[in-house]
């Protein structure tokens, strides 16, 4: 038992009193919060794709761009090159490290050239809507889930702040009008593309922490059974996932859940490339491929954005030198990158067995 915990004990009554209180402050703290205009019903997916976005044979998810204009140009060229019916689709998050105002509206239009979707920074960069509190304090709007700490989730608040300065009201008007969700069908698949999760633009539902709890994953079928789609390409959450999900116990029916992870930052350990979701009818190979899967005729693959490091470093450094908060926060993954690797990344329905409840549920059926 450590110093706190004896502490607690010693309080008895009364600290178990405070705890609850201190937990729904944090709960709701700028940073952790989850506002209600963030959130939609699983069942929107249930709709048909836009016509743009039907039949395609090849879509390109990218997700956490973060103000990266290298990256931003190497998924630009790299999409410039494929072939047949095709989309580029940015499911938000492009904006954040970019506080310098010209740098930032060369993100931005960018981006606006191909479909895109607000996370949760261009949607506290836009205007609030119409019946939200104009001095609201939703911070970074991340909702943060407990296990990350709260002098990352200050620090990320800051970052915010500082860049909520940059945009002018044309630009605002631009984020606002993004959509939080879109359908797609490609190479035979139904797909949801979201910034979070299948219930909230900043939900951490598909964050691989969250995806290893079997508990958990009950309610991502129920998701997938709502949404009717065979896949869910996201991002939000910083590491990439490729997981794969049986929905439904004596039935051959999986879904999947495609997370970059991140475009515009280092993915894996001693690897600084960002990553993107190429799902396409044609197999891709070489070394820009960090892994993949196949689901019937579509190949899905999670595609490295090599860049000039050493100029992003300049880039990142000029408009965040050392002593700032992204600094703080994130020079160390732009050099080294995370402590994750390639062999975290894919996860068979082995890997993520039904819970003793939704076996039980699964054999109720008619």
């Amino acid at each position: 038992m450590n110093a706190t915990h004896t502490h607690e004990a010693a309080q008895g009554g009364q600290q178990q009193t405070r705890l609850p209180q201190a937990r729904a402050a944090r709960d709701t703290a700028p940073g952790r919060t989850c506002p209600l205009h963030y959130r939609y019903r699983p069942e929107v997916f249930a709709s048909p794709a836009p016509a743009d976005l039907q039949d395609l044979e090849v879509l390109y998810v990218v997700g956490g761009l973060y103000g990266n204009p290298l990256a931003l140009e190497a998924v630009l060229a790299r999409f410039d090159r494929e072939s047949g019916r095709k989309r580029l689709v940015f499911n938000g998050d492009f904006h954040w490290f970019d506080t310098d105002p010209a740098l930032f509206a060369q993100v931005q239009r960018g981006v606006l050239t191909h479909r895109a979707l607000r996370g949760n920074v261009e949607t506290e960069l836009a205007e609030l809507p119409a019946g939200d509190a104009q001095d609201a304090d939703l911070g970074c709007g991340c909702a943060y889930p407990e296990w990350v700490g709260d002098a990352v989730v200050a620090r990320s608040n800051r970052i915010h702040a500082r860049l909520r300065q940059t945009p002018g009201a044309a630009e605002r008007a631009q984020l606002q009008a993004l959509p939080m969700w879109l359908r797609a069908d490609a190479a035979g698949l139904r797909i949801g593309i979201v910034h979070g999760d299948a219930e909230s633009l900043a939900g951490w539902g598909f964050a691989q922490e969250h995806l290893r709890d079997a508990t958990h994953l009950d309610t991502v079928r129920d998701w997938f059974a709502r949404a009717q789609v065979d896949a869910f390409a996201c991002t939000h959450t910083c590491l990439p996932v490729f997981q794969q999900l049986r929905l439904a116990a004596g039935h051959d029916r999986h879904g999947w859940i495609l997370n970059n992870g991140a475009s515009g930052m280092p993915n894996f350990s001693g690897d600084t490339a960002g990553l993107l979701t190429r799902i396409a009818t044609t197999p891709v190979s070489g070394t820009e491929r960090r892994f993949g899967i196949t689901v019937g005729e579509a190949h899905i693959d999670a595609i490295a954005l090599d860049i000039d490091q050493a100029r992003w470093r300049e880039t990142f450094l000029r408009q965040w030198p050392a002593g700032s908060d992204a600094h703080a926060s994130y020079f160390e993954r732009i050099c080294r990158g995370p402590d994750y690797a390639p062999a975290d990344a894919v996860r068979h329905a082995a890997q993520a067995p039904l819970s003793a409840a939704s076996r039980s549920a699964a054999a109720c059926g008619p």
